[in-house]
């Protein structure tokens, strides 16, 4: 017989192909979302000897088919689980959390055995009887709690308690001189089993302490316990401090090391950006003075138009080619101040100035 499971319970085909969430239709039966609200309790779980039972009416028992059909609200299903449930962890939680929804309508009693049963048949234990009986109280899937269970189920018990099935792994569990102290309820149909959660024990948790032993002496040293409380020596203690101190500073030299290693990694980063900044302005710069100094720069083109300026400002003009042109007069000869002689004419002019004593400036060149 396996137990129910929510996720049994919901499990449904996706479709690609739907509108609704992951791609799920209407018709896959998706519940509708419910608002947010808190599912624990606000108290813990009562003890069995503080629960009123109503004897009056008679304790028949539930078959398994009438239990996985669903039962009235005001007759649950009466599950019985019990344990040592030593140093209270997960794989407790789920497997009390199997037994609670082995039914649509459980009703979940947990039995605890005592400090005495404990060592006795099992050995000793780390959390005495009573803080055993807290944490399971306070597990939010146990609504009754038996203090002082007994280690092998008698009849008389399960009828006192009006128990209708017994949840455990399948594991035969050897003890008080049985193979498994749950064989005749397996033969009477009333187990039920439940899963154990692999990697989580109370074994595997006090093999962790005692393996790493001094790793928790000296935590515990660290926090204010004294080597007496520990049950430390006197050389375990001074062992302990001075390897506490050792790793202090072991620790500094490793966030030194870091830090230069982070120091070192900026440096190298900045000098990175540097270097390339330092490139690109180089060519920036080399681009510029290529455009300006170049064979086709700017500046060999500013000579070249500065330089016809130049030419163009000193050279005369020239008549335009549309112009008429004249007969060009001789060139007149020029009377030297404050004297009557005529300057000296070259040979060739001689005979045309024969007839002529002086030549006057006209009255042009005279203006």
């Amino acid at each position: 017989m396996e137990p129910p499971t929510s996720s049994r319970l919901n499990s449904r085909k996706r479709r690609k192909d739907g509108s609704g969430p992951n791609g799920a239709t209407e018709l896959d039966g998706i519940p509708p979302k419910m608002s947010r609200r808190s599912f624990g309790l606000r108290e813990p779980a009562p003890f069995s000897d503080e629960v009123e039972i109503d004897y009056s009416k008679p304790y028949i028992r539930v078959t398994y088919e009438e239990a996985m059909r669903g039962t009235p609200l005001d007759r649950p299903v009466r599950v019985y689980a019990d344990g040592i449930f030593d140093l209270f962890h997960s794989g407790h939680a789920r497997a009390l959390m199997q037994a609670k929804n082995l039914f649509p309508n459980t009703y979940l009693i947990v039995g605890v055995c005592s400090d005495e049963l404990t060592h006795n048949f099992k050995g000793f234990t780390v959390m005495n009887e009573n803080e055993r009986y807290d944490a399971v109280q306070h597990c939010r899937y146990v609504d009754e709690v038996v203090r002082n269970a007994p280690w092998t189920l008698t009849p008389e018990f399960l009828a006192e308690h009006r128990i209708d099935f017994v949840a455990h792994d399948d594991i035969p569990y050897s003890s008080a001189g049985s193979d498994d102290v749950y064989k005749h309820i397996k033969e009477a149909g009333m187990f039920a089993p439940t899963q154990r959660t692999e990697g989580i024990s109370t074994s595997d948790i006090i093999t962790r302490i005692v393996r790493d032993y001094d790793v928790y002496a000296r935590r515990n040293l660290q926090r204010g316990y004294t080597a007496k409380e520990l049950n430390v020596s006197f050389i375990n203690e001074k062992k302990y401090h001075l390897q506490e101190r050792v790793d202090k500073v072991k620790k500094r030299v490793k966030d030194v090391e870091e830090k230069s290693k982070e120091f070192v990694q900026k440096v190298e980063e900045k000098s990175i950006d540097l270097i390339q900044k330092w490139e690109e302005k180089s060519r920036e710069f080399i681009g510029n003075f290529l455009e300006m100094f170049g064979p086709e720069g700017a500046l060999k083109h500013m000579l070249k138009e500065g330089k016809g300026r130049m030419l163009q400002a000193i050279s005369p003009k020239q008549s335009p080619s549309s112009s008429p042109t004249h007969d060009r007069s001789p060139s007149p000869s020029f009377r030297w101040p404050f004297s009557t002689k005529t300057p000296p004419s070259s040979p060739a002019n001689r005979s045309r100035n024969e007839s002529t004593v002086t030549y006057d400036i006209s009255e042009d060149e005279e203006d």
